[in-house]
């Protein structure tokens, strides 16, 4: 049952901590999670963030969902069924979501009582850029043999290039037409990928 406890501890301090969104606290959650305490392997890791981001809902709460539901699991065998797996989905959700909803509610209240604050107009001018950086550290996490190339042969990791840069063409640049311009949604782009990588990889 100390499975419990370390996640209600880890997503605490990952709801505490974790600034800039579900993107920026992912280095968190995988330090936390992987690295440190080895619930899961990187590569389920990387399964769950696609999940995540693929299920509606911030990726944050999403990725806490799952990964409290299979840690149980994968740390104890006694705890692969669906019953503990929920208590830790519960666990691990409320233990994220809680405290960051204590701390933006008091500190929605602290800055619109003094928005025109000079203090508070640096800090935020000083917070934006980190939370990109934060973002990108994310993005080059994630840039890992287990999401490029988890079979280890070089055709998959070529496949996996032109994937990843066909949807970030798709996403980013708009198709331009005689008569419109068309930005074709994320949730195409994902369907579009998952039937590419089933007819690649799957048949």
């Amino acid at each position: 049952m100390g499975i419990y406890w370390k996640l209600i501890w880890a997503y605490i301090k990952i709801g505490v901590f974790g600034f800039g969104g579900g993107y920026a606290m992912l280095s968190l959650v995988e330090k936390l999670v992987v690295s440190d305490n080895h619930w899961i392997t990187e590569q389920m890791f990387t399964d769950i963030v696609a999940i995540s981001q693929m299920t509606p809902g911030p990726i944050g709460i999403n990725s806490a969902t799952y990964i409290g539901y299979v840690a149980p699991g994968e740390v104890n065998p006694d705890l692969a069924s669906p019953i503990w797996g929920i208590l830790g989905s519960v666990a691990a959700t409320l233990a994220v979501t809680v405290p960051s909803f204590f701390l933006v509610l008091y500190c929605a209240h602290f800055i619109r009582k003094h928005q025109e604050s000079g203090a508070i107009k640096a800090i935020f001018e000083g917070l934006r850029p980190v939370v990109v950086g934060l973002i990108a550290s994310a993005a080059i996490m994630l840039m890992n043999a287990a999401n490029f190339c988890p079979n280890g042969t070089d055709s998959q990791l070529w496949i996996s290039i032109a994937i990843c840069a066909a949807a970030f063409c798709l996403v980013y640049f708009p198709i331009k037409t005689r008569k419109r311009t068309i930005k074709i949604h994320p949730i195409l782009i994902i369907c579009i990928a998952g039937l590419a990588g089933y007819l690649i990889y799957g048949l």
